[in-house]
């Protein structure tokens, strides 16, 4: 992923709804994890390149990497850097490039996000290591995604998000200035992108304001 993105100012923002990520929710996309220790990384089977099949128990001796993954706020840019794969990100911003709003830290209401990505050899474990709150846009798997097929989903850094393979997502979003998550992917890290402002002329609007629904509970 480039560091520096390639996005024009006045594009198109598209706000995508948020749930709380629940077994119910993440039907499809993935589980809530409370020990990292017990997450099994799925690995996908490379694939047969024609006819002939990949032999029995071949094709899947990549292995897992793992390390930190962390992510903060500077100056209204979110990045990103993943120990586990020696990569480093701009995820997105606090204001749209080149709005009349200036770029802060706090207070945050959205973030804008230009990219996201999938990984075709296997699952990943993001795991908060400080319960760190955050949000996941991720999208079912298909490579004729849109940015209408994103979700916000929730988590209250209660519990770690494993996702699995083929599902669309860029990284993580933070309510707080920073946050450390140990992650665990597959070694290969084969990765398929999609460029919003290239492909759809756009930004996608990840929701930073946790709706009341989502924060209230029934006592007892």
């Amino acid at each position: 992923m480039a560091l520096q993105p390639s996005v024009r100012s006045g594009l198109e923002t598209i706000l995508i709804d948020m749930v709380e990520a629940t077994p119910e929710t993440l039907e499809g996309y993935g589980k809530l994890i409370d020990d990292p220790a017990d997450c099994d990384i799925e690995i996908v089977v490379w694939p047969a390149q024609g006819r002939r099949a990949v032999d029995s128990g071949t094709g899947n001796a990549g292995g897992t990497t793992e390390g930190v993954f962390r992510f903060w706020w500077e100056e209204g840019v979110f990045k990103g850097e993943n120990e586990a794969v020696s990569d480093n990100y701009i995820l997105g911003w606090s204001h749209p490039p080149g709005a009349s709003e200036p770029r802060q830290n706090e207070p945050r209401e959205s973030a804008y996000m230009w990219h996201a990505n999938y990984h075709p050899d296997g699952g990943q474990l993001f795991f908060p290591l400080d319960k760190t709150a955050f949000v996941a846009p991720l999208a079912l798997p298909g490579d004729d995604v849109r940015p209408e097929s994103f979700t916000a989903f929730y988590c209250d850094g209660s519990q770690g998000l494993y996702i699995h393979p083929k599902v669309w997502h860029e990284a993580l979003f933070l309510f707080d200035d920073s946050g450390r998550f140990f992650d665990k992917q597959s070694k290969v890290h084969a990765r398929i992108s999609v460029d919003f402002p290239q492909e759809f002329g756009c930004l996608l609007e990840v929701p930073l304001v946790i709706p009341w629904s989502l924060l209230s509970r029934p006592e007892g």
